[in-house]
């Protein structure tokens, strides 16, 4: 689950990382009064107006309907509203959002904390996150943040820090400071990182997180370590032991579709192709997805309806696939192992019959438990449904119905 940045902020600040303060505003009256409030308790006299969506690239991101960018500087207290006003409400468009861009409900007003002082602020890179292939956490950080790491990886990967968890005996105080060391810190600054990581790696691990990426890490001009950005990724499995960190989950960020699928128990993730998918089990669906391509079609959908499914599952999973108006036909694949063939096939049959009105030719096939009877009940129905026993079966009826026949 990703949330927001001022929110990934607060939870940070909670263990001890030291963050840039801000206050989240909805409108641009709120935000010219969360800079009275950041002005009274920081002294601050610039803000730093940022949008919030669950998207990297803000700051060079623009908004559509007044070609503002996601990330602006008011260097007036009586600016912060106008600027406030040319993001609110906009839908902005970044190298991550995809052209259709994402609306801004929300923006953060922050205190500017690149202030003059006895040294130049220097920006760092630096995140944590699981490594899958030494099942090991990672830390990695790097002496050019502010910047895209994919860049840095593929330009300058000497640059690219990594320093690998041992999950038996957990962080080591000398791994921290070897991380800190390797980033050209000394003195106060160096002192500063060192509790900086050792804080954030407490947080990742207490929220059970899956990512955190603080990007930029500051060193201010007085050799104080802040985090300006960051992104926070919340195991989704872990849920259930965070009730106050589920909370922050704002639906209206995530895929509508993906959001209804979830109500229901269904594992679903929308794509970009013509051919709907509903099938039970993981691997099940990966290898349906790929018998699609191979007949010159395209997945519309990952949808995994379960071990469990019943009419009202199947009922639900239509629902949602017809509302992809890029879909052309709809395939369900069901292996019965745990559910029968023929439970399947009568909710499908039900389903049907529920949603009226269905244009998208449907192809079921049904093997396991149960399977013969599953297809006699579709054959049976009357509706224009039809089964397959064999994956070329259906493989080759999904190819008729895209090529028109």
């Amino acid at each position: 689950m990703n949330i927001h940045e001022y929110q990934a902020k607060e939870v940070l600040k909670s263990y001890g990382v030291r963050i840039q303060e801000g206050i989240v505003a909805d409108s641009p009256e709120a935000a010219y009064e969360a800079a009275v409030r950041l002005n009274a308790s920081t002294g601050t006299s610039w803000f730093v107006i940022k949008a919030q969506i669950h998207a990297g690239g803000r700051g060079k991101g623009k908004v559509q309907e007044t070609g503002s960018n996601g990330v602006v500087l008011a260097k007036r207290l009586e600016d912060v509203a106008e600027k406030a006003k040319a993001i609110l409400g906009g839908t902005l468009v970044t190298h991550q959002t995809g052209p259709e861009g994402k609306l801004v409900n929300k923006i953060l007003v922050a205190e500017d904390v690149y202030y003059p002082g006895a040294s130049e602020p220097k920006e760092y890179y630096l995140s944590i996150l699981l490594d899958r292939a030494t099942e090991t956490n990672v830390i990695m950080a790097s002496t050019e943040g502010g910047m895209n790491i994919e860049e840095v990886a593929e330009n300058h990967p000497e640059k690219i820090i990594k320093e690998w968890i041992d999950p038996k005996v957990g962080l080591q105080g000398f791994q921290i400071r070897k991380v800190a060391f390797q980033l050209g810190l000394s003195g106060a600054a160096f002192k500063e990182m060192v509790k900086f990581i050792a804080a954030l790696y407490k947080a990742y691990e207490a929220i059970d997180a899956s990512q955190f990426e603080i990007n930029p890490v500051l060193k201010t001009s007085d050799d104080k370590i802040l985090a300006v950005d960051a992104k926070v990724n919340i195991d989704d499995n872990a849920l259930y032991r965070h009730s106050d960190l589920a909370e922050l989950r704002d639906e209206a960020e995530e895929d509508a579709l993906e959001v209804e699928a979830g109500k229901s128990g269904l594992n679903y993730v929308k794509l970009d192709g013509n051919v709907g998918c509903m099938v039970n089990g993981a691997g099940l669906a990966m290898a349906t997805m790929d018998m699609i391509k191979l007949v010159g079609g395209e997945p519309a959908n990952f949808l995994d309806v379960g071990g469990a499914a019943n009419a009202s599952t199947v009922e639900a999973g239509f629902r949602i696939i017809l509302k992809d108006p890029n879909v052309k036909a709809i395939l369900i694949n069901v292996f019965g192992g745990i559910v029968r063939c023929d439970r399947i096939a009568s909710g499908v049959v039900e389903a049907y019959k529920s949603i009226g009105n269905i244009r998208v030719p449907i192809i079921v096939r049904l093997q396991g438990t149960n399977a013969e009877e599953g297809a006699k009940i579709i054959d049976e129905s009357g509706l224009k449904v039809a089964s397959a026993i064999t994956l070329k079966d259906a493989a080759d009826k999904v190819k008729a119905v895209l090529e028109g026949k």
